[in-house]
């Protein structure tokens, strides 16, 4: 009678509590999902509406979970974005159409710009007017900078009849809510989701194994690299001073291998639970280390915002049809809004600014740099250059301060030297191991690889298949930390 009073103890507990979100690479999450995808398996062959419905609820759960009774601002906003497009779309007269755009628009993301950023307009207010208005208390919403931008792109691209405005509200409410995407996307455009929901999402085996090698490649990226190797660097960015010059190099470099870990890793888990359950996904990543100038990084990091700032702030600013001067300030312009987006810093504007300068500089010479031609030696100095300045530029992503990130920048110019390196491996081995493998895998693996290998464990036998899903949770389970690191993206 005691253990079966524990037990539903234990599943109120579970039920009632949210303690920021059922955790990818967790056991809880896992067995969650498999409860879920069980029934999910069960419905899928009968009505189209039930088995949406069914996700539907669960994904307000799992924002439940993340963020308390704050996810009703989910529900409201889905709610309200929908019916405000769809009364614009009856609309004829085009200035009405576009009030009606522009307010949904503006309602959207207030909630955006109150929980995100109203503490740091007070303390920037406080700097300018030397006043000290006390912050508010502010709980930031984990994942609403992304069904916030979802919620746009289906408003502009309807107002733009970009996409028909026939979506039911059942079918809205999936695409604002569906659980893979809503903690930290990727960001996913209303043509990519919404047409796969007019009809029971397929059966298809070799979809369900593609997802399932995802969320492996997933697990291996955020559970064992990223979380391991983000020890070190934490030190590291914590107490520069404290480290030679060496030292927070490798720091610098570590960070730069886990922040892709990290997201890749999520957005591999993301769109392979999505794949499991039947829906196509786009990527998000393609080797971005692989890059040979700054304007290619940009095409294969985090592509989801990549694209989104180039569709409805960089193009709408005038994109590159009105002149270079205007191309290079609407380049630099995004980039700030695109550093902002990632958190009200300074330092995320600082380092959005960095990239703006690097790309308005690629842009500028990028006629004499195509007559050097695409030799190995050309390459591999292209290369360099684009990696250095992308780690640099991580370095104000990362700092606590800019204090913190001249610290780190001074202690790799007056103290590097290269006999720190023997002693460091020494002390350090499997953080050593993992970055090597890290880099030489991100590096050396192409796109057509990676797919190969997909399609090779697609073909593997079940039990396989089974077996190397065990090694890569027992990886976690030998590499884990004493508490569960939350993914970086998801505190944007």
């Amino acid at each position: 009678m005691t253990d079966y009073k524990q037990i539903l103890w234990s599943l109120q507990e579970y039920f009632t509590t949210h303690d920021g979100g059922l955790q990818y690479c967790t056991l809880t999450f896992f067995i969650t999902f498999l409860v879920f995808y069980l029934f999910y398996t069960l419905l899928r062959r009968g009505r189209r509406e039930v088995i949406l419905g069914y996700v539907v609820v669960f994904s307000l759960f799992y924002a439940y979970k993340a963020n308390g009774w704050f996810m009703l601002l989910l529900p409201a906003t889905t709610l309200i974005s929908w019916t405000l497009t769809r009364y614009m779309q009856r609309l004829r007269d085009g200035r009405k159409r576009k009030a009606v755009a522009t307010l949904t628009v503006i309602v959207v993301l207030s909630p955006l710009l109150y929980f995100k950023y109203t503490n740091f307009a007070i303390q920037t207010l406080n700097n300018i007017v030397e006043s000290n208005f006390a912050p508010l208390e502010i709980f930031l919403p984990i994942g609403i900078s992304f069904y916030t931008f979802q919620a746009i792109s289906y408003v502009v691209d309807v107002y733009k009849r970009k996409f028909p405005g026939d979506t039911s509200l059942l079918e809205y409410t999936f695409f604002l809510t569906f659980f893979p995407l809503l903690m930290a996307g990727p960001i996913t455009r209303p043509q990519t989701l919404i047409p796969q929901l007019k009809e029971n999402p397929p059966f298809d085996k070799n979809l369900l194994y593609s997802g399932l090698w995802l969320v492996i490649c997933g697990i291996l990226k955020k559970g064992v690299i990223a979380d391991y190797i983000a020890q070190y660097n934490n030190w590291i960015f914590e107490d520069p001073a404290g480290f030679s010059g060496f030292e927070n190099l490798m720091g610098v470099f570590g960070y730069t291998m886990q922040i892709y870990c990290d997201f890749s890793g999520y957005s591999d888990l993301s769109i392979g639970l999505a794949a499991m359950m039947g829906f196509k996904l786009l990527p998000n990543f393609n080797s971005p280390y692989q890059s040979l100038n700054l304007s290619e990084f940009w095409h294969r990091w985090h592509i989801a915002l990549s694209t989104w700032f180039r569709d409805y702030l960089y193009i709408p600013l005038g994109g590159n049809r009105k002149g270079k001067f205007r191309t290079y300030l609407n380049n630099f312009i995004t980039m700030l809004f695109a550093g902002w987006w990632h958190g009200a810093s300074w330092m995320f504007i600082i380092w959005g600014a960095v990239h703006g300068v690097g790309l308005m500089i690629h842009k500028s010479n990028k006629f004499w740099l195509d007559r050097l031609g695409k030799g190995i030696a050309v390459s591999v100095v292209a290369w360099l250059i684009t990696f250095c300045y992308v780690a640099f530029a991580w370095i104000f992503f990362r700092a606590t301060s800019v204090g913190n990130a001249i610290e780190i920048i001074t202690r790799i110019a007056t103290d590097f030297s290269i006999d720190y390196l023997v002693p460091f491996v020494t002390a350090r081995p499997v953080w050593s191991i993992f970055i090597a493998i890290a880099f030489i895998l991100h590096l050396a693996i192409r796109e057509k690889t990676f797919y190969r290998m997909q399609h090779l464990f697609v073909r593997t036998p079940w039990i396989l298949k089974l077996l190397i899903f065990v090694v890569a949770v027992q990886l976690v389970i030998n590499f884990r930390l004493e508490t569960v690191q939350p993914f970086i993206y998801a505190q944007f």
